[in-house]
């Protein structure tokens, strides 16, 4: 009997410890992306409260350094890929010396909420996406900095995220990663890096350069890495002139009454109360604004894509 009870007792203990393995220390990922976004819904509301951003720290560890590395841009387009509740955004706009705008991506939706409310003063400054990291619904080389910050570990597949992001940077562009660091690199088998390691994939795999990985964080280090190349910042363009539709892919996107119209395909992209862009959902002519169900745009990965 005491055996028994000693095995259901392991059993249990084993049972909790892969529960938390899969939802606490590797938030959902080995679940897949539904389980991921689940996870960061849920926690929405406490996230930032969970994560402790200090607004000193965010000045001088995030917005500075990156600000001092697009010395020539005064006004820099920025993407910031998996913005969560809006940190990169916030931290940049909150700087006396940033005249740029900023597009923040994210699939999860109740993240972009609270982001949407956090970014509200800033008016059509940032604008916030819910879309895919796979598959980015802009042009090639168009921003002049891309970021993606505590989050590549956690999207499906990280290869192609990668090479989006570096297609829409522009030549000469700054990259900003972040890659995970100590324990976890044991712990997320798969999903993450040694730097050495993770450098070479940016050099060789991904074509960048400069690329120079830095202390940061306890859990992580900072990578920074250029487009190879040159061209010109094309300034802080709105996002009707850089958004590609997600039905059509023609910069053609206009705002109407409850979202965006494609001139083109006269596809509408729904708009939310708070703000937020519905862009990987698509109504029917005559829609926007209505109460008429959407369909979701297809979000598997492009893997053709350089």
């Amino acid at each position: 009997m005491i055996v028994g009870w000693l095995a259901v007792g392991a059993g249990v203990c084993v049972g909790a410890v892969i529960v938390w393995w899969l939802l606490i220390r590797t938030e959902g990922v080995y679940l897949g992306r539904g389980a991921v976004i689940w996870l960061y819904d849920l926690y929405a509301g406490r996230y930032d409260s969970i994560k402790q951003f200090e607004p000193y720290n965010e000045d001088y560890y995030l917005a500075r350094p990156i600000l001092q590395r697009l010395p020539h841009i005064a006004a820099p387009l920025v993407l910031d890929v998996a913005t969560g509740t809006g940190r990169v955004p916030l931290a940049l706009l909150d700087q006396v010396t940033f005249h740029g705008r900023v597009v923040g991506l994210d699939l999860s939706r109740k993240m972009l909420a609270q982001a949407a409310d956090k970014l509200a003063p800033y008016g059509n400054r940032v604008a916030l996406l819910h879309h895919p990291a796979e598959r980015l619904p802009f042009p090639e080389n168009t921003f002049d900095l891309v970021t993606c910050l505590e989050a590549l570990e956690f999207l499906m597949d990280q290869r192609v995220v990668l090479r989006e992001m570096t297609r829409v940077l522009r030549p000469g562009g700054l990259l900003v990663l972040t890659n995970r660091q100590g324990i976890d690199v044991r712990l997320m088998p798969g999903r993450t890096f040694e730097h050495d390691t993770f450098a070479d994939m940016l050099r060789h795999e991904i074509g960048l350069a400069q690329v120079a990985v830095e202390v940061w964080q306890i859990d992580y280090r900072i990578v920074w890495a250029r487009k190879a190349g040159y061209s010109d910042s094309a300034g802080p363009l709105p996002l009707a002139e850089i958004w590609q539709c997600p039905q059509c892919g023609a910069v053609d996107l206009v705002p109407v009454a409850g979202g965006w119209r494609c001139l083109s395909c006269e596809v509408l992209v729904p708009e939310g109360d708070d703000g937020v862009i519905e862009a990987n959902r698509l109504l029917p002519d005559g829609a926007a604004g209505k109460n008429e169900p959407g369909r979701d745009v297809v979000t598997s990965a492009r893997t053709d894509r350089g």
